[in-house]
């Protein structure tokens, strides 16, 4: 398989940023002038070591999670009101790295989530915090990667459906992240979001009118904004979209415009993701904007073909470059030394994250099963081969099937 940055030409014929007179095509010019520094050193050490491709450090990921897991810096401690966050990101990273968790931990993590669990329903950043729905998203997910029975009977569904009335509008059907907060569409992906996950069986009360909410949040450019009239942004995008389809509701948006604004996020010379129009390549975006490709692929291959539809159009065709996305998440996001993933490369800039690291890996996993027909395409070789992800819920297929499969036959 050949690398894109190894083809004749690349670094002259490329679309690079030229003019430089404000501060935005300044910054995309810094970052193209990292990115070429780091793209040219991998091609040195692939000709003077014979490497056939980005390797993945499969093995300082693991040791830099599971060190995580039991310990963080105090520089971390601004993340104390994001530690069920901090949970699922390192279970999804290390299931995404098939690394299997011993018991004891496995029964470690669910104790904690049981205490971040609020005795009114949903789950807290921590114990003794106030219940919040990003948390509460984020504790679901990794109490099913665990796929153990204990670990399914933390979730009070009862309790956790009583509180999802509380901070549901009635009127228009969206969801806040708390008692008298922000309400958007993040909110609202998650509550859809555990609400499947979990079975709740009051789903059809639960989400009147939201689906038309989430429509209108829908912009001129295609993607999805926080709100009726933001600005369209990836993980928006992702959250709306994806609550759609959880709702049985997609075809009330227009998925041509967000399938255009999808594909043109991927940059033309980094080859990963951008957030929104004139942002900067992001790692994360890897995962956010990525699993809307599988996503709207999965809806178009259900429509019936038009008898004057074009043969290609009948087909699966590759909507964006696979090989240049991981091949960005690989040599620019990459710690090579401490493991772990960052968002790009920057002078001075800061080491990995536990964000980043479940965003680029889960990105990754969907890059690698993105080839036609659903063939994979593995930048760097099989050793780079990562567990998939559901693009839905962002935790593994089996883990949904077996959470539902589960709930679906227990009474609230």
């Amino acid at each position: 398989m050949s690398l894109r940055i190894d083809q004749k030409g690349f670094f002259q014929d490329t679309h690079r940023t030229r003019n430089k007179d404000t501060v935005t095509t300044r910054d995309q010019t810094e970052c193209e002038q990292e990115v070429e520094i780091l793209f040219r050193n991998f091609l040195k050490e692939q000709s003077s070591f014979g490497l056939k491709g980005p390797v993945l450090h499969r093995d300082k990921h693991v040791t830099y999670l599971l060190k995580s897991l039991q310990h963080l810096p105090t520089n971390q401690q601004a993340l104390d009101a994001s530690r069920p966050w901090l949970v699922y990101w390192i279970t999804q990273s290390l299931y995404l790295l098939d690394e299997q968790l011993a018991d004891p931990l496995i029964n470690d993590i669910s104790d904690f989530l049981n205490r971040c669990q609020h005795p009114d329903g949903g789950f807290t950043g921590g114990p003794g915090q106030i219940a919040h729905l990003a948390p509460t998203y984020a504790a679901v997910n990794a109490l099913c990667l665990l796929r153990n029975e204990r670990a399914y009977k933390v979730i009070n569904r009862k309790k956790l459906s009583a509180w999802l009335k509380t901070i549901r509008d009635p009127i228009n059907g969206s969801f806040s992240l708390h008692l008298d907060g922000e309400s958007d569409i993040r909110a609202t992906y998650c509550a859809a979001s555990v609400a499947t996950l979990c079975q709740l069986e009051d789903r059809n009360e639960l989400f009147a009118n939201t689906a038309e909410w989430v429509a209108s949040c829908q912009t001129y450019e295609g993607g999805f904004g926080a709100c009726p009239g933001a600005e369209a942004h990836g993980g928006y995008s992702f959250c709306g979209y994806a609550t759609l389809i959880l709702l049985d509701r997609e075809s009330i948006c227009d998925r041509e415009s967000l399938l255009r604004w999808t594909v043109n996020r991927q940059m033309t010379f980094e080859g990963g993701f951008q957030g929104r129009t004139n942002k900067l390549v992001d790692g994360c975006y890897s995962f956010w904007v990525g699993a809307l490709l599988p996503l709207i692929q999965t809806i178009q291959r259900r429509q019936p073909i038009k008898s004057n539809q074009a043969v290609s159009e009948q087909s699966d065709e590759q909507l964006f470059n696979t090989i240049a996305a991981q091949e960005y998440v690989l040599l620019c996001s990459q710690a090579n030394q401490v493991g772990g993933f960052t968002d790009r490369p920057k002078p001075n800039g800061r080491g990995s994250d536990l964000y980043h690291t479940c965003y680029c890996l889960s990105g990754l996993s969907l890059f690698q099963d993105s080839g036609l027909d659903q063939t994979s395409i593995i930048c760097g070789g099989d050793e780079n081969r990562l567990r998939n992800t559901h693009p839905l819920f962002n935790i593994g297929p089996e883990c949904a099937r077996d959470a539902m499969a589960y709930y679906s036959q227990e009474k609230l």
